[in-house]
């Protein structure tokens, strides 16, 4: 079985405002901040607002996220999680299937 190298993969999305606002808000919500937070042995983590579709391995996203934020991944600041998926549902976003987001350590 071979190994497909996908070249060029389009991770672009948009979100309506209002399932943004839903998302966001979960993101951001006091128990979750703090459970992620324990979970990354840190104080306090704050959300940046930056989401990204994980895009497959290519040698331009080696690390499976748009290369313009690869910076993140390197960077001991940034803590990057999967978005649950129940918040994904409880948001109704079904396109993409999922999503990343970065938070920053405080």
């Amino acid at each position: 079985m071979k190994i497909k190298v996908i070249e060029n993969f389009d991770g672009s999305f948009t979100l309506d405002r209002e399932i943004q606002s839903i998302l966001f808000s979960l993101l951001t919500g006091e128990k979750f901040l703090q459970q992620v937070a324990e979970q990354a042995n840190c104080q306090t983590i704050t959300f940046t607002e930056i989401l990204f579709q994980p895009v497959p391995y290519s040698p331009g996203t080696p690390k499976g996220m748009p290369a313009e934020l690869e910076k993140y991944h390197q960077s001991p600041e940034y803590l990057i999680i999967n978005v649950p998926p129940n918040f994904m549902f409880a948001a109704k976003i079904f396109q993409p299937s999922r999503l990343c987001a970065i938070y920053q350590r405080l």
